[in-house]
């Protein structure tokens, strides 16, 4: 059950859709492939970003699937299982231990939603009872969930009610919440940042690892960032990360999911498009983002990270 606390990034994987936005899970090896040499340490499969909250839980277990046989234990396959039916999340956990994912996670419910930390843990044990023998790491996102209870006091109730408790993936703004939890217990929990526009600020406050979005894309600008920031580098990092902010910028300008998807057909990696509610980009939103990625030289910076 127990993994080492990680180092380095892992990539929070995109959906994989053909034009009836049917899953086209052939193209899971390329995402593997690419995202290994990029210097992956594992994948977050069926999150966010993998829309996998639109998908019903039998393709979410294709999913995990596909990523568990392509990765053949190369990288870390990281499974989200969260659901608004508890029940359903039990099953995507208990699946995702049988066919051999290294971990699981799971956002609270969204709709009924728990009313303290107490009650979250609650929840949290009941899913992660369903693989005791995967790690669980409560996947923390309030900007989405709508819930904001306090993640210290969530991990004082789930270390004795979660014996597979490794940690949070943590994706919030809050660094001196962030802080406190890296540093709970003597750093008892592996605290997995999931902001990528702020890793180099995490990474002096004593972050190891990070999952994130633009990892998928952008991975080797940011390891560019954390080699020179562990080369105590502070100015080379802090202009080497603000390659990688002015191209998060464009993720606020159109929506940010059919944005990055566009990013990678971009560099040769065409997944589909999205599933509603999410709307893909239209001509001229895809026209006006490759200008401005032109404009910024990101790339070309992606292809020759060095450079900075």
């Amino acid at each position: 059950m127990k993994i080492n606390k990680i180092e380095g990034l892992l990539a929070a994987t995109f959906s994989t859709f053909d034009d009836n936005k049917a899953l086209k899970l052939s193209l899971v090896p390329k995402i593997v492939e690419k995202l290994i040499a990029d210097g992956i340490k594992g994948i977050f499969v069926g999150g966010t970003n993998g829309e996998g909250l639109s998908l019903s839980t039998e393709e979410r277990m294709a999913v995990t699937e596909a990523y568990v046989a392509a990765s053949n234990k190369r990288v870390l396959i990281f499974t989200h299982v969260g659901h608004s039916s508890i029940t359903e999340a039990r099953k995507l956990a208990a699946h995702a231990q049988k066919v051999g994912a290294d971990a699981i996670s799971a956002v609270s419910a969204f709709y009924f939603k728990p009313q303290s930390a107490e009650n979250l843990a609650d929840c949290m044990a009941q899913i992660a009872s369903a693989a005791p023998h995967l790690p669980f790491y409560y996947y923390h996102i309030p900007s989405v969930t709508g819930l904001s209870v306090s993640v210290i006091d969530f991990l004082k109730h789930a270390e004795a009610k979660i014996p597979n408790l490794a940690g949070v993936k943590y994706t919030a703004n809050t660094l001196h919440e962030y802080q406190d939890c890296l540093n709970y217990k003597n750093g008892k929990f592996d605290i997995l940042f999931g902001y990528d526009e702020l890793l180099l600020p995490v990474l002096t406050i004593g972050a190891k690892a990070a999952i994130g979005s633009t990892y998928c894309f952008a991975a080797p600008m940011y390891l560019q960032v954390m080699e020179l920031f562990n080369q105590r580098k502070i100015e080379e990092a802090a202009a080497a990360h603000f390659e990688c902010v002015k191209m998060i910028r464009a993720l606020a300008k159109y929506p940010p999911i059919p944005t990055q998807k566009e990013i990678l057909r971009m560099t040769g990696l065409d997944l589909g498009g999205c599933r509603l509610p999410l709307v893909d980009l239209n001509e001229t939103q895809c026209s006006e983002l490759e200008a401005y990625l032109n404009e910024i030289s990101f790339l070309i910076i992606l292809t020759m990270p060095e450079s900075f």
